[in-house]
Parts: C-alpha cells; sequence; structure tokens
C-alpha cells in the first residue's frame, strides 16, 4: 500500500498498533507524540518508513504549521488518523471531577481533531483525493455514566465525521470513523493515575480489544476501493 500516513498519538496503544500494522503494509508513516521520545521504540522496530514528529494536537499553532515543517520525502499526506485522545480525570462523579480537566478532555479529543484535520486537508484536496479517519467510541454513540466530558467529545467527534464525510463527498476525500468498544491499553491508567485501578478495571470485563484489533479495522476502510467509503466501523469485544 503505497500511501503516506499521519497518525496522531503514535507513541502507545491504539496510535502506536496503526503504526505498526501501516507500515508493515508498505505505507510511510508519520507518527506524532508530544513526547518524542516514547517513539523510539517504533523508530527502532520500524526504520525508514517511520518518521517520529513531536507534536501536540492542542497547540493551534503547531499543528497549523505542520504541512510546511514535514520532510519532502513524507509531505503529501494521503491519510490523517486522527487518533489522540484522553480522559484524564475521568470515571468520578461530575461535580467531584476537576472542571479544567474536563475541559482538556475537549480541548484535545475534539479541538486537536479539527485543527489537525483542517491544517492538512487542504493538500489532499490539491492532489486530488486523501482519507480521513478518525478514532472515535462507543461511548460517542451511547452516554456512560461519570464520563460526561468524554462522551461530550466522542459525540462530537462522531457528528463531526458524518458532516465532514458529507461535505467531501464526490470531492474526492473519504471520511471514516472507527468506533471501539473496550481496549486493553494504557488508556485507563493515564485516566485514573492509577496502574492498579487500571488494571482492576480492564480484569473486571471477560473480554476485551487488543490495540492491534482496531488497527486492523483502520487498515480494512484503506483497502477498499475508491468506490467504497466506510462511513463507520463499529468493533466491540465478543459478548
Amino acid at each position: 500500500m503505497n500511501k503516506t500516513v499521519l497518525v496522531t498519538g503514535a507513541s502507545s496503544g491504539i496510535g502506536e498498533a496503526v503504526c505498526r500494522v501501516l507500515c508493515t503494509e508498505g505505507c510511510r508513516v508519520i507518527g506524532t507524540s508530544r513526547d518524542t521520545a516514547r517513539l523510539q521504540p517504533l523508530v527502532d522496530e520500524l526504520g525508514e518508513n517511520f518518521l517520529p514528529l513531536t507534536l501536540d494536537v492542542e497547540d493551534a499553532a503547531a499543528v497549523a504549521a505542520l504541512p510546511a515543517n514535514l520532510p519532502p520525502d513524507f509531505a503529501a499526506i494521503d491519510v490523517l488518523v486522527n487518533n489522540a485522545g484522553h480522559d484524564t480525570g475521568g470515571r468520578q462523579a461530575f461535580e467531584d471531577s476537576d472542571a479544567d480537566q474536563m475541559c482538556g478532555v475537549v480541548e484535545t479529543n475534539v479541538n486537536g481533531v479539527i485543527r489537525t484535520t483542517h491544517a492538512l486537508i487542504g493538500g489532499m484536496l490539491e492532489r486530488g483525493g486523501g482519507h480521513v479517519v478518525n478514532i472515535g467510541s462507543t461511548a460517542g454513540l451511547r452516554p456512560f455514566a461519570t464520563m460526561s466530558a468524554y462522551v461530550a467529545s466522542k459525540y462530537a467527534v462522531h457528528g463531526f465525521s458524518e458532516s465532514l464525510r458529507l461535505e467531501y463527498a464526490g470531492r474526492g476525500i473519504r471520511v471514516s470513523e472507527i468506533l471501539p468498544g473496550l481496549v486493553r491499553t494504557g488508556f485507563a491508567e493515564r485516566r485514573l493515575g492509577d496502574a492498579q485501578q487500571a488494571a482492576n478495571f480492564y480484569d473486571a470485563h471477560d473480554i476485551s480489544l487488543q490495540p492491534r484489533d482496531v488497527a486492523e479495522t483502520v487498515l480494512f476502510a484503506l483497502r477498499q476501493p475508491k468506490h467504497v467509503e466506510i462511513a463507520q466501523l463499529l468493533v466491540v469485544p465478543v459478548s
């Protein structure tokens, strides 16, 4: 698959798995993280087809400057995978939550997606096509208690994905939303701030998805012929 792909939030979990799967398929992959040092294992593993890039999707100026700062071999982005996201401080009663933390969830999960897509979609149009893949969540389809900010952010990603897909229909830009259920990653530890609590959370469920499972669904969406658009792909553990 001869494509150049940019993946946000690439240093762990789903983003890391997407980079690995797409590089294996022959893509040139740019993986972004706020901390580039965390991308070094992927550099060591994937070699010259993987480019680490420092990027905070909350930094509007840095995201806007992204196209101009890409090296020539990686500058023509065919695919954007909007994966960066978090739920820091989540899974507690709304009144006990920190308002700034909740707004930070929305800033990364929603505004980061909008900024990064806006920065790259112009180049896709100039080159005659592209593909935007947004990593949503089942939380964007149904609400959960004690997750109000995260649920709000994923409902927003869902609406944004649908509207963007309709807007670019017939213009060479495909938009796909992947909506995973429970995926066992470091996400819960960052949400709860405690490794043991996070392990207990995952262990309380009989089964969960693995990051590669979600990465394979991204690959499936990208492999479709040009006349096929995977609008939404709901992926959940076997119940």
